[in-house]
């Protein structure tokens, strides 16, 4: 279900995770049909990242219950799913648009309250995953799902201390948690292209502070470095399998910042075209060409 290179290496611990279980019946000389419905399978967690970009959050839902009903040990059910509700929540407070990345408009607003039942169905997924994660990793450290698991639900901690509860410091520790475990698993496997995601998030928001703050944030062990940002974008943008959307919105927010709306129009188009459904994205895209 991860991205593959050409060529192929066992790396990631498969053991404890119930998506790869056709692997090891192939091992054993079971028939090959095993493979086709397992790939079958892992479509449909795509799938739901699919309804999420187009801001289905129902279907996106009903999709990531059903992968945790079929693999109820695999974390990234739940951790998708909390990615779901997460984004979903963004929508309705209209922490999505634009602007407000891209004009240094303030976020703050005392009418955007989080609904209640969204942070108890945030939460349910979040510890629901880590409790998961963790017993994996516990068996097997070099576990790719848990580890991909882990970076998605710290990186998603990190962006709703920093938009909904303007928790700074606390964004910034689980900013740095999820860039680790990226990088614990892109040295297990690195064409696990999604994982690139959380180290340039990283980098380039914490690359865009003064050059004093930077040095600060540098003797925490935060890492501050734009370009690389840029760069790890890219690698998710261009090969990621589930986040690749969401690398080219950020790519598109970050050449807009840097006023090359040729490019930033370009990757807007693609998203517009590949995702019909977003009125956020035909909108902005409106926007750009007008």
């Amino acid at each position: 279900m991860f991205p593959i290179s050409t060529k192929i290496k066992n790396v990631c611990s498969r053991s404890t995770a119930p998506a790869f279980g056709f692997v090891a019946l192939l091992l054993i000389g079971l028939q090959s049909g095993f493979a086709a419905n397992a790939a079958g399978e892992a479509e449909s967690l795509e799938s739901g990242f699919r309804q999420m970009y187009n801001l289905d959050f129902p279907a996106a839902h009903k999709t990531f219950e059903t992968w945790q009903q079929l693999h109820p040990r695999d974390p990234l059910g739940a951790a998708s799913n909390a990615a779901a509700y997460l984004f979903g929540e963004f929508d309705r407070l209209h922490l999505l648009e634009f602007d407000l990345f891209t004009e240094n408009r303030p976020l703050d607003d005392p009418d955007k309250v989080p609904d209640p039942k969204f942070i108890v169905a945030f939460e349910g997924e979040l510890a629901k995953a880590d409790a998961i994660a963790t017993s994996l990793l516990a068996l097997s450290p070099d576990d790719c799902n848990a580890l991909f698991a882990r970076t998605l639900t710290d990186g998603l901690r990190g962006n709703y201390a920093a938009l909904v509860e303007k928790r700074k410091l606390a964004a910034l520790n689980f900013l740095k948690s999820s860039r680790s475990n990226a990088e614990k698993l892109i040295a297990i496997d690195p064409t696990y292209h999604d994982a690139y995601l959380a180290v340039g998030i990283e980098n380039y928001v914490l690359g865009l502070r003064s050059a004093p703050t930077r040095w600060m944030l540098r003797l925490s062990g935060a890492q501050t470095s734009k370009d690389k940002g840029i760069a790890n974008l890219k690698i998710t943008a261009e090969k990621g399998r589930y986040l690749a959307p969401y690398a080219r919105l950020l790519l598109t927010i970050a050449y807009l910042r840097e006023n090359d709306r040729d490019t930033a129009t370009k990757l807007l188009a693609d998203l517009a075209r590949d995702f019909p459904r977003n009125r956020l994205y035909q909108r902005e895209l409106a926007r750009l060409q007008s």
